[in-house]
C-alpha cells in the first residue's frame, strides 16, 4: 500500500520522520553550489554567538551565503603569502660571528661532519652546488678516495 506524502502543499520537502515541511532556509542550504574544481564535503560547526553575527554581517555585506563567506576566510588561510619567500627572517643570512670556529658548510655537509661520509655539496665559483657522484671504488681504493676528496674540498 502506498502512502502520500503528509506535508503541506508549500513546495518544501518534508523533514525525514515528520510529517512537517522543511523550512526555506534549510532547502537552501540543502542546494550546495557545486564546483567544478572539487568536491564539497558537507560540514556542520558551531560558532559563539559574536563568530555568528559576524559570519552573517559579511554574508550580508558581500551579498553571499554564510557557507561561501566561511570557505572564503579559510582559502585566505590556506594561501601562502606572495612575500613568504622574500621577506622571511629565517631565511636571511646568519648575523656574523668573528668567534665562530666551525665549519663553513655544517649546514649542508653536517653528515660528513658528524658521521664522516663524503660530502654532498661543495662550493665552486662562489656557488654551492651538488659534489659530483662517488667514483666505484671510493670505498675500497684510497688514492681514488683521496683524489676524491680533494676535488671536493678544492675551492675555486
Amino acid at each position: 500500500m502506498k502512502t502520500k506524502n503528509k506535508s503541506k502543499t508549500t513546495g518544501h520537502a518534508p523533514y525525514k520522520g515528520s510529517g512537517e515541511a522543511a523550512p526555506s532556509i534549510l532547502n537552501d542550504a540543502m542546494l550546495a553550489p557545486r564546483t567544478a574544481e572539487e568536491p564539497m564535503v558537507r560540514t556542520q560547526i558551531y560558532l559563539s554567538r559574536r563568530e555568528h553575527e559576524f559570519v552573517e554581517q559579511e554574508a550580508a555585506r558581500q551579498g553571499q551565503p554564510m557557507a561561501a563567506v566561511i570557505r572564503s576566510l579559510i582559502d585566505d588561510k590556506m594561501e601562502v603569502p606572495n612575500d613568504v619567500w622574500t621577506d622571511n627572517p629565517l631565511l636571511r643570512p646568519p648575523v656574523e660571528d668573528p668567534a665562530w670556529t666551525g665549519a663553513e658548510d655544517g649546514a649542508l655537509n653536517h653528515d660528513h661532519y658528524i658521521y664522516g661520509t663524503p660530502k654532498k655539496w661543495m662550493q665552486r665559483k662562489g656557488k654551492w652546488v651538488e659534489a659530483p657522484p662517488l667514483p666505484d671504488d671510493y670505498y675500497t681504493n684510497p688514492k681514488a678516495r683521496q683524489a676524491y676528496d680533494n676535488e671536493v674540498n678544492r675551492r675555486t
